[in-house]
């Protein structure tokens, strides 16, 4: 039987097309079947590059027996949680709610006014079957516990995503949150806690922000520590560049395979801060591949990024990506081959399945020229493999992260093809994606969606949009950033509670309860990611009004801090910004001169930093109105707090201006 996914816009949802189950998308008409038929709703949700969502569809969703047993008794709707956040954010909370955990594939059994009465992870096929039986037979005989039931969970529900009371984050609160993640700090092997074990790309920006900010030693120790354990790892792509999602090992070896976009845009800036800060080659490499690999893995035909690749390879977990000795001296022949597996810690037992390695690269190899050539050869090699699919939908929030990182590292590095496709990927998105003044969240091969834009994908996108701005001098960047901004106040802002931004639009469909998050996990919260953004638009218009929206959004995620600050990277990085700045250079001119001081500007690490460069009175960029040439000569003019020194003309003037911790 065919069901209503082939049309569907997500990859995800177009992977189930085939099913013999009759899936329906998320939408009313679904909701209002279930009441007509008086049956429960199934709710599967999940992404195209889950692994274990891949198994629950090949174990069950691909069975006629299951088929016929959710026909018969359920209406069965599927969610791409990257798609539809707000939905997967809902039932993720009641998830957690009963379970004390959560992950996808997400199981929940709700009634027809979508009030969940159970809800899941991944089950094997026997297991789900029971669960389905079990529900029919206590929607028929014990409807009244169960809706009872359902109606207290949605309470909870609504309760938990209540946005929390201000917490102001203070310089103490700084300090001490450091002290803090240095006891969860794994210090043998880099990052937090034991397996399995997450990039924390969000809190290592916070850790390099506080020790930019105070020289904190202990704050660069854990990014120093983590930094080069991930890069020399098995979850870092020794032979193409980029990032797996995690590791599900304390030691960053076997990474769990599947590639998302935020998580390379995350950390190819944390990767190129480390690298301004301490001139870290490793920093340096690192970054400038893992933005390699963002336009060349990730990169649509249309000028954005795709979301993600697989994890699996014909349904093989890593398939890609893992060698033997012999695979090695295959490729590379008896010399090499052995050379290589050595390097790489390939071994005869294996360090992931069946006698297979990933690769890693725990020293520089002795012989850069070889390695180069080695690499490549094995690259080569590995590109006439099969490849995992990719989820080609191209999401607003995840672009602009994307977008900032590029802007950013291709000024920072000397790139300048970077920030040229940064500027492709902005034109598309705001050409395809913003609809009537409004963002929409995702389209796929220029087509866009019906998914309203979240708070992320406002912050997000503005903040790409400012990187761009600062990147290029362009003023356009800037303007839009500030419409795109000012539309998401009037959207996002609770009229009665200063600083919280809800992650779904007021006039969005209405949920179980809306949803709000101000913790930072996998990518930023809608509210941390405008609170930045508010934040660096502020400052590069001298705006005390948006920097004032900004304390106060920091604020509401600093209810978070308080309580674990590994959940609130974004939001405490935006903090140490705010206590160092706004820190305004503006730089006129044109020239070897000019260009000079622009270099010296960038390589301030100071977190709240922003730099714009053009000519004097340039028109659309407030930093520049006023600041004439001194004496026929390229000046930088550099402001703390809108209070402003005199301007320098030379990069001895500028460094000194620009002075180091404070």
């Amino acid at each position: 039987m065919a069901n209503r996914l082939a049309d569907a816009l997500s990859p995800y949802l177009r992977q189930h097309a085939d099913n013999p189950v009759d899936w329906w998308p998320w939408c009313p008409e679904a909701f209002a079947l279930a009441r007509s038929r008086d049956v429960p709703v199934l709710l599967s949700v999940g992404y195209a590059a889950c692994h274990w969502c891949h198994v629950m569809a090949h174990e069950s969703f691909e069975d006629p027996q299951v088929a016929a047993v959710l026909d018969a008794g359920f209406v069965a709707v599927k969610v791409d949680r990257e798609e539809r956040p707000d939905v997967d954010s809902v039932y993720m909370a009641a998830t957690v709610a009963l379970t004390g955990r959560g992950g996808w594939p997400m199981t929940v059994l709700m009634t027809p006014e979508g009030e969940p009465f159970w809800c899941g992870t991944y089950l094997p096929r026997g297991q789900f079957l029971g669960l389905l039986e079990a529900a029919s037979g206590a929607w028929a005989q014990q409807r009244a516990e169960l809706q009872a039931s359902a109606a207290h969970i949605a309470g909870a529900i609504e309760a938990r995503l209540a946005p929390p009371s201000a917490e102001p984050v203070t310089p103490e609160t700084l300090d001490a949150d450091v002290t803090r993640l240095g006891r969860a700090f794994d210090r043998a092997r880099g990052g937090f806690g034991g397996a399995p074990k997450f990039p924390p790309s969000m809190v290592l920006e916070f850790l390099l922000a506080q020790h930019a900010r105070t020289g904190s030693t202990e704050a660069l120790a854990m990014v120093e520590r983590t930094c080069e354990a991930m890069a020399r790892g098995g979850i870092y792509d020794q032979l193409a560049g980029g990032f797996a999602r995690y590791a599900v090992d304390a030691d960053w070896v076997v990474p769990h395979f599947e590639k998302m976009l935020y998580d390379n845009a995350l950390l190819a800036r944390v990767y190129s801060h480390w690298w301004r800060s301490t001139g870290s080659p490793l920093g340096r490499r690192v970054a400038i591949e893992t933005c390699a690999a963002i336009v060349e893995q990730f990169g649509t035909a249309e000028g954005g990024f795709a979301a993600s690749l697989d994890a699996d390879t014909e349904g093989v977990e890593g398939a890609t990506y893992v060698w033997t000795p012999e695979e090695l001296t295959d490729v590379l022949g008896p010399q090499d081959g052995p050379r290589a597996a050595d390097l790489l810690g390939v071994t005869k037992e294996g360090t992931f399945e069946h006698g297979s390695s990933t690769l890693q690269l725990r020293a520089d190899p002795d012989d850069d020229a070889w390695w180069v050539a080695v690499r490549a050869r094995l690259r080569a090699a590995r590109d006439l493999r099969p490849q995992p699919a990719r989820d080609d939908k191209v999401i607003a929030s995840w672009n602009g992260l994307a977008i900032t990182a590029l802007a950013e590292c291709g000024t920072l590095l000397g790139e300048p093809g970077l920030v040229t496709a940064a500027t492709r990927a902005a034109d598309h998105l705001l050409s395809v994606h913003v609809v009537d003044g409004r963002l929409l969240r995702v389209s796929r091969e220029g087509i866009v969606g019906s998914a309203p834009g979240m708070a992320d994908d406002y912050g997000n996108l503005a903040s790409g949009l400012l990187a761009l701005h600062q990147a290029t001098g362009q003023a356009r960047w800037l303007e839009t950033a500030g419409r795109l901004l000012d539309r998401a106040v009037g959207l996002f802002a609770d009229p009665e509670r200063p600083g919280v931004f809800h992650d779904t639009p007021r006039d969005g469909e209405p949920l179980v309860a809306r949803p709000h998050s101000a913790a930072d996990n996998a990518e930023p919260s809608g509210q941390s990611s405008l609170a930045w953004a508010l934040l660096t638009h502020g400052a590069l218009v001298g705006s005390a009004e948006q920097l004032a929206r900004a304390d106060a959004a920091i604020a509401v995620g600093g209810a978070v801090a308080a309580q674990d600050p590994r959940f609130a990277g974004w939001t405490l990085a935006a903090a140490a910004a705010r206590l160092a700045g706004p820190l305004q250079v503006a730089v006129v001119g044109s020239g070897p001169s000019a260009r000079a001081l622009l270099d010296v500007a960038r390589q301030s690490c100071s977190p709240g930093l922003v730099v714009v460069a053009g000519a004097p009175d340039a028109p659309g960029i407030p930093l520049l109105a006023g600041r004439p040439l001194v004496e026929g000569l390229a000046a930088a003019y550099v402001c703390r707090g809108f209070v402003c020194d005199r301007p320098v003309t030379s990069v001895e003037q500028l460094r000194a201006a620009l002075g180091g911790p404070g």
